[in-house]
């Protein structure tokens, strides 16, 4: 289970704690002994519900063994031992029987075994085993049934998460189109799903092509299987259109009356908008037809839901599938290579029209009508637009060996992987670029004058992005690779970018603090010892570390100006000792001060730079609008954020942020003014 103040916020704790005592009631009724198991117990906060419901005796699973000790010690607290077990197991592992985990099968079973998709952190097979083994027949269930529903729709947003559109590059000899190669457009894509925010989509970015379909539904109080399955739903297109992408999520009813309900809907399709809550483990999934398809309103089509053991997926057929399951349930796999190297913020950025026009600009003012050009990042398409717009000599650095690439052609290329290399061969043979740009198969600082057939680099090209970077400073590994070059660089070579820059702002978020929330006591339940146990181990590790969050996603308000913290020159070496910032930051507007939010910004030439985060000024209130293409870095000022008291408007905030050359790391500290929250 997970933090309950977090995963499943208030209103899931109250539907569960109202369909647990309903289950308790209705086994009492009969004359039985309510006997509970309990798999993923977390804190144990359901098996307190239920001892506190009436329940008889709850056999508490928990395999992680730090949360399985931490339940021990709450259930010790609250008072519940003489009641609750915790069995520090997979629930595949108990056993039954007198020398067992359990004397005899519970009939009442509860669970929280569930993700954005209902399936995906194995749900199925662990229902399956329990009921085979663990609980008895026709046994009460918390919840009783999840439902998945699905929406088709056409987006033109969302599809290109998935597929790479024709990129059009303006030269001065007219328009050029970098085309995707078939294989990537029959691609199905990749096998898993894209779990996001949908309440953060507009619905001006898709328009629905079918109502809401209930898919499938899972009764947990009878035997589950978890093998392959297929179910079709018959529907009349609401308009005409191409169909590209469903939108999937589930509720859950935790009775068998399905009076206790409780739903992950996006707004537009929630029975009772009053009711909806934020989730950031509960959330809805996108996923991507393998290829679109035109559709006509009025005229019938099937949508396919199938499931294996762990994954849903879905497809379009015109007619119902026959019964005797025909249809084919292997799950789709990518083959093309790109979804295995570009994620679905990175397909959307490529496909960013409007980006590519911003780095085709900038390359006009730098290309040189002779010389080299060495292109430096992770399946970026940079070679391609600098040989469109003139370059006699493009060299892309991709990190492998390529024993085809021939000498003598006038684009070369380094990549970090063999599946970049294989994608983007592919890519430049579909636009006919396969003899312009050679791929060099090595590690930059092991290039050689005669990789780049003697001739010194004139333009050294970067986005910069690199697939294995998490935090937006990551990515300058981009200096550390100019650094490695710096031997096979013409005097007066020009770096693009030339420069970074790190920024950071005060926020106070509208819903993402709840993840460093602290339960305190739940339901009337005491699960400080939670609370500690976190806390512990944030001070030990991460309480001086940022992390990565789509910050699109998760909506928040600026109380101060952003602020430059650190500068990067690539125009020079790496340097041998630390950059250090220290300073303060005013804030400008009201509010709880949760964090400070950090992201780089790469001034590609004096006069053009490229925003990782904040895209525009805020507006008055704060409003901020984020790169929706990246992650940016989210420091917590406190792991002990309370909602419920007010957190003071401290007028700065202090600062250190340290870049250390000889990890590539970045260190900080934020603290807030003593004086004014009564050192918060």
């Amino acid at each position: 289970m997970f933090h309950e103040g977090h995963e499943r916020p208030v209103l899931g704790n109250i539907k569960y704690y109202q369909g647990i005592r309903a289950a308790v009631s209705r086994v009492k009724d009969r004359g039985q002994k309510a006997l509970v198991l309990d798999i993923g117990t977390g804190t144990g906060l359901l098996s307190m519900m239920a001892v506190t419901a009436g329940a008889d005796f709850c056999y508490a699973i928990e395999v992680f063994k730090p949360m399985a000790d931490a339940a021990v010690k709450i259930v010790e607290k609250n008072g519940f031992s003489d009641k609750i077990k915790v069995i520090n197991k997979h629930s595949t592992e108990v056993t039954v029987g007198p020398d067992g985990d359990m004397p005899c099968r519970a009939n009442i079973l509860i669970t929280e075994l569930f993700d954005t998709e209902l399936i995906g952190e194995g749900a199925l097979p662990s229902y399956e085993h329990a009921h085979r083994h663990l609980v008895q027949e026709n046994c009460e269930a918390v919840p009783h049934r999840a439902t998945i529903y699905a929406q088709l729709v056409e987006s033109r947003k969302m599809w290109s998460w998935n597929k790479l559109f024709p990129i059009h590059v303006q030269t001065s000899c007219g328009e050029q189109v970098i085309i995707p190669p078939l294989e990537l457009e029959r691609c199905p894509g990749a096998p898993s799903v894209y779990d996001i925010q949908l309440n953060q989509v507009s619905p001006a970015d898709f328009t629905a092509l079918s109502d809401v379909l209930p898919m499938f539904s899972v009764d947990f109080s009878k035997q589950v299987s978890s093998s392959a399955a297929c179910h079709s739903r018959k529907f009349e297109p609401l308009a005409s259109g191409r169909a590209q992408v469903v939108l999937s999520w589930w509720d859950i009813e935790m009775d068998p009356e399905g009076t206790i309900k409780c739903t992950m809907a996006p707004f537009w399709a929630h029975s009772d908008p009053g009711e909806l809550q934020w989730r950031d483990h509960w959330m809805q999934c996108v996923y991507f037809l393998p290829e679109e398809e035109s559709v006509v309103q009025g005229s019938a089509l099937c949508l396919l839901a199938h499931h294996d053991d762990y994954c849903v997926w879905y497809s379009l057929q015109s007619t119902s599938p026959k019964k005797n399951g025909e249809v084919p349930s292997v799950r789709p796999v990518c083959d093309c290579q790109a979804h295995l190297l570009w994620n679905r913020p990175r397909f959307g950025e490529i496909n960013d029209q409007d980006r590519t026009d911003q780095y085709v600009q900038a390359l006009r003012t730098v290309l040189k009508p002779h010389g080299a050009c060495l292109c430096v990042s992770d399946g970026s398409l940079l070679a391609m637009l600098a040989h469109h717009l003139g370059a006699d000599q493009v060299l892309d650095t991709i990190f492998c060996l390529f024993p085809e690439a021939s000498s003598g052609v006038g684009v070369f290329t380094v990549e970090s992987s063999a599946a970049s290399h294989r994608l983007m061969k592919k890519i430049f043979k579909a636009n006919h670029l396969e003899d312009k740009i050679t791929i060099i198969e090595k590690r930059p600082e092991l290039l050689t004058s005669a990789d780049l057939e003697g001739k010194k680099v004139s333009l050294l090209l970067g986005e910069p992005f690199f697939t294995t970077s998490l935090l937006p400073w990551h990515n300058l590994y981009f200096w550390y690779v100019r650094t490695a070059v710096d031997q096979h660089l013409e005097p007066g070579a020009v770096v693009m970018p030339q420069a970074a820059s790190l920024h950071a702002v005060v926020v106070e978020f509208r819903d993402l603090w709840r993840i460093r929330s602290p339960c305190g006591d739940c339901e009337g339940f005491d699960v400080h010892i939670m609370d500690d146990m976190i806390k512990h181990a944030l001070d030990f590790r991460e309480s001086k570390e940022a992390e990565p969050h789509p910050l699109w996603e998760y909506p928040c308000r600026s109380l101060s100006d952003p602020q430059q913290i650190l500068t990067f020159d690539f125009r020079q070496p790496v340097p041998l000792q630390p950059v250090r910032a220290e300073g303060s930051i005013e804030l400008r507007r009201p509010g709880r001060s949760h964090g400070a939010v950090l992201w780089m910004e790469y001034h590609l030439t004096p006069d053009s730079t490229i925003s990782t985060g904040l895209l525009e000024p805020a507006e008055d209130k704060g409003d901020c609008c984020w790169n929706p293409h990246c992650k940016q870095a989210v420091y917590f000022f406190s792991t002990t954020l309370d909602p419920r008291v007010p957190l003071g408007d401290p007028q700065t905030v202090n600062y250190t942020v340290e870049f250390h050359p000889h990890t590539g790391d970045v260190t900080m500290d934020f603290s807030l003014s003593d004086a004014l929250d009564g050192g918060h």
